[in-house]
């Protein structure tokens, strides 16, 4: 049977919660039907024009997903539930662009959330083998037992091969550090909004050589959607044409035997970002040269680093040159990275964190990121799960234009909000709610008390 024709798939709606520690002081069904509603607000749609759901979380019953989307109305549509490690959110996007592009649905919603315990991430199965056992192992042949966290060996690992092969230095790390962490000032959504200097990063107490605390993504709470639809459905809704986004090149890969080729480098997914970035690269018909901003999986400083040579922004041990040259922000020869703060400063609720970066994306390409803004027509964004899996989607405006800075003034005469959610973020009230929930399938009895909790801090 010859290939079928595939649509083009865009982003037409986001929402976001605050990223906030991990204090028990929201649960998962209240975030999530946070970010959903914000995200058909948005796109100024109604859950039963919803075809299918994905719901994107690591830590979590079976059908946390349904809990959720309950919420928006019971239409009985399918609902996935998905787990892919950090890449958790971002396979979600992949999902739903592949099921749009196939024409199995003209309207998908992407709910990704995380209620995670505070310290560093730990596993809760300890009853069989860990997916990531032959990993650490490897990594404890190669560089030793550390009493460290488990996850800060691995990339603070990685950081030291950089180091022992191209001569970057520990100060390279902070910079990058203290870069994010400037950067989230402007992220009304960032767990941490505080500048720091180089010295109090470097000061900061070590969790593993060279990777010291304010280098380190924190646990985090938090919520982000998306409605992905169809060329068709777009044609349908003309007026919103300037606010969607295409996913102009996508990619979901694992890893290769490389994974176990005794780098430190690779057992991060060095290997697994550069195979994926250049097959998204060729779908969008772009190269490296072509971004100026783009959010990259910075759980820890180091794997920002790596990354920038990884993605394809400097030649084969260069990466330490752009952070030294101020290349990797505001002002500097190369893309601005992680305009949002990154994970290190925004935080990183693992199911959250894909959408959350989609969600920068869309406000950087409709020119609302005006406090942060960027001048671009496209925008790259990587998303990585050890274990492993590694998403790259690339992103366009629909019209073909490069993004214009816009007032907040004109956004709100331009869309359905009465505020700029790119730079201020609010609860939702119930009269949002009443404007996306399902019209024909609701019930009050899935809400339970989100609605009374979400009241009560307005």
């Amino acid at each position: 049977m010859p290939p079928q024709p595939k649509t083009n798939a865009y982003v037409l709606g986001v929402g976001l919660t605050p990223f906030i520690k991990p204090r028990r002081s929201r649960d998962y069904a209240e975030l999530g039907y946070e970010a959903g509603i914000k995200a058909m607000l948005d796109a100024q749609i109604n859950f039963d024009e919803v075809e299918q759901g994905v719901a994107c979380y690591c830590y979590g019953d079976t059908t946390s997903g349904q809990r959720i989307f309950y919420q928006f109305g019971m239409t009985t549509i399918p609902i996935y539930n998905t787990n892919n490690a950090c890449a958790t959110g971002s396979t979600g996007l992949h999902m739903a662009r592949t099921l749009v592009r196939s024409g199995a649905a003209d309207c998908v919603l992407v709910v990704g959330f995380e209620q995670m315990s505070p310290g560093s991430i730990k596993s809760a199965w300890n009853d069989r083998p860990s997916p990531m056992g032959l990993s650490t192992a490897l990594m404890e042949e190669t560089r030793g037992k550390h009493e460290s966290p488990r996850n800060a060996q691995y990339f603070a690992n990685a950081g030291r091969e950089y180091m022992e092969k191209y001569g970057a230095r520990a100060e390279d790390f902070a910079e990058i550090a203290r870069i994010s962490h400037k950067h989230s000032q402007a992220n009304p959504y960032a767990q941490f909004r505080q500048e720091y200097s180089l010295e109090e990063i470097l000061k900061s107490p070590m969790i593993h050589a060279p990777l010291t605390k304010l280098q380190c993504s924190p646990t985090s709470d938090g919520a982000g959607a998306a409605v992905i639809v169809s060329q068709r459905f777009l044609e349908s809704k003309p007026h919103l044409a300037s606010q969607a986004v295409l996913m102009a090149g996508q990619t979901l890969m694992t890893d290769s035997p490389q994974l176990f080729s005794r780098s430190a480098m690779d057992l991060v997914g060095f290997d697994m970002t550069q195979r994926a970035v250049q097959a998204a690269y060729k779908e969008a018909g772009v190269g490296p040269k072509d971004i100026k901003v783009c959010e990259v999986h910075d759980c820890f400083s180091a794997n920002e680093l790596i990354l920038l040579e990884g993605l394809g922004f400097c030649e084969q041990g260069k990466a330490h040159e752009m952070v030294r040259k101020g290349d990797i922000t505001y002002g500097g020869k190369g893309p601005v990275v992680n305009p949002s703060g990154g994970l290190q400063s925004k935080g990183h609720p693992l199911g959250a964190t894909g959408l959350a970066q989609c969600a920068e994306f869309c406000w950087q390409l409709r020119g609302w990121a005006n406090n942060r803004h960027v001048d671009t027509d496209v925008a790259l964004q990587h998303n990585l799960g050890l274990g492993g899996a590694v998403v790259i989607n690339v992103y366009k405006r629909a019209d073909g234009k490069t993004n214009r800075k816009l007032s907040d003034e004109e956004i709100m005469k331009a869309s359905a909000w009465a505020y700029n959610p790119a730079t201020e973020a609010r609860y939702v009230t119930p009269e949002d709610a009443e404007k996306v929930r399902s019209l024909t399938a609701r019930s009050e009895y899935a809400l339970g008390d989100t609605q009374q909790k979400l009241q009560a801090r307005l």
